[in-house]
C-alpha cells in the first residue's frame, strides 16, 4: 500500500469514533484532510466542527460542514488529528503544518485526541523528526540561542525565501538534531522559554488513541 492508501484507511476508522450530533474537532495537515474527505460523507450526522487551522477551516467548509469559533463551544467528545511521529506512549511531534499552537488548543477541549497516522510515524524516540517552535517574531533570535543550548540546531522555517507565518502571525523554529528521552520534560522547559507561543510537543497532553495504518490493516493502540 502506498503512503496515501494507508492515511485513507486511518483516516476511514477514525469516523467510527465521532459521536453523532456532536462537534468534532479536526488537525491539519495530509492525514487530517483525507479525515475531512471522509467527514464529508456524514457531514449530516454532525453538528458541526473546530478547525485547527485555516486551512482545514476552508477544506471543512468546502464540504459543507459548519465550522464553529472554539470560543462558542464548551467541550466536543473527540478530536482528530496527525502527527509527524508518536512513541508507544502516546507522546506525539506535531507541526510540520505549521499550526501547533491551535491544533494543541483544541485538543485541550476535546475529551478524547484520536491520532490517525501511516505506520512510518511510530517510533521509540521522538526527534528525527525536527520538533517545530512557534515563536514571537521579536523573540526569534533570543529563542534559538536558548534552543541551542538545549543542545539543538535551530532553523528559522522559511517559505519562497521568507520567514513562514503561521496564522497567529508568529514564525517557526524547527529544532534539529534533538533525541528527546523525556518528552514532557522537554515540553514544559521550552514552553518556559520566554517568546515561545508553544512547542509542538504534545506529551503531556498526548494521544489516547492512535489509528496506525500498516500493511496487514489499521492497528488500534491506546495509551
Amino acid at each position: 500500500m502506498t503512503q496515501d492508501e494507508l492515511k485513507q484507511a486511518v483516516a476511514r476508522a477514525a469516523i467510527e469514533y465521532v459521536v453523532e450530533g456532536k462537534i468534532v474537532g479536526v488537525g491539519t495537515g495530509s492525514t487530517a484532510n483525507f479525515f475531512i474527505d471522509e467527514l464529508g460523507k456524514i457531514k449530516h450526522k454532525i453538528a458541526g466542527a473546530v478547525a485547527s487551522s485555516e486551512a482545514t477551516a476552508a477544506r471543512l467548509k468546502s464540504h459543507g460542514i459548519p465550522v464553529f469559533d472554539l470560543n462558542e463551544v464548551d467541550s466536543m467528545p473527540v478530536y482528530i488529528d496527525g502527527a509527524d511521529e508518536i512513541t508507544p506512549a502516546g507522546a506525539m511531534i506535531k507541526g510540520g503544518g505549521a499550526a501547533l499552537t491551535r491544533e494543541k488548543i483544541v485538543a485541550s477541549v476535546a475529551e478524547k485526541f484520536v491520532c490517525i497516522a501511516d505506520g512510518s510515524k511510530l517510533v521509540d524516540l521522538l526527534g528525527r523528526f525536527p520538533l517545530p517552535v512557534e515563536v514571537i517574531p521579536m523573540a526569534q533570535a533570543v529563542v534559538a540561542r536558548k534552543l541551542k543550548a538545549l543542545g539543538g540546531e535551530p532553523r528559522l522555517r522559511l517559505k519562497d525565501g521568507k520567514p513562514l507565518l503561521t496564522d497567529n502571525g508568529c514564525v517557526i523554529i524547527d529544532v534539529l538534531g534533538l533525541q528527546i528521552a523525556n518528552p514532557a520534560e522537554l515540553e514544559e522547559k521550552i514552553n518556559n522559554i520566554v517568546g515561545v507561543v508553544t512547542v509542538g510537543l504534545f506529551a503531556r497532553q498526548g494521544a489516547d488513541v492512535c489509528l496506525l495504518g500498516t500493511a496487514e490493516g489499521v492497528k488500534t493502540l491506546t495509551f
